[in-house]
């Protein structure tokens, strides 16, 4: 069973998505704003802060059950093995888990399949959040 809230979950993956959606600045100068650079990955971006903090602020066990997720989603572990996966996550912590998770490239993704695997709705998870 998750010790985490599956609403917790949809929050990262939206807030990694966002961050994913950013690229960094390569045509204008840093003074040049437009509507157009929306998307564009900034020093006073708070995306990744906001989303780091947040993984920081969650219990141990909140945090076992979100590496257990993306395993299940990258296909480490099983759907059926959720409780060894959480058990492992929480053996294996040696850095921080935001750290840990935000260097993985297909995070949100990664969360997203593994919602799916352990049969919840990720439509219907993340529309709750939003």
């Amino acid at each position: 069973m998750l010790e985490i809230s599956t609403n917790k979950i949809a929050r990262v993956i939206i807030r990694a998505r966002e961050m994913g959606a950013k690229v960094g600045r390569w045509d204008r100068s840093s003074d040049e704003a437009g509507a157009e650079t929306i998307l564009e990955s900034r020093p006073s971006d708070g995306t990744e802060a906001e989303l780091r903090s947040y993984i920081a602020d969650m219990n141990r066990d909140e945090q076992a059950s979100l590496v257990a997720v993306m395993w299940i989603g990258r296909e480490t572990f099983e759907a059926a093995e959720l409780a060894e996966a959480i058990k492992t996550a929480k053996e294996e912590a040696t850095s921080p888990t935001e750290k840990y998770l935000m260097g993985i490239p297909l995070l949100p993704d990664y969360l997203e399949d593994g919602l799916d695997a352990l049969g919840y709705s990720v439509e219907e998870v993340e529309d709750a959040v939003l």
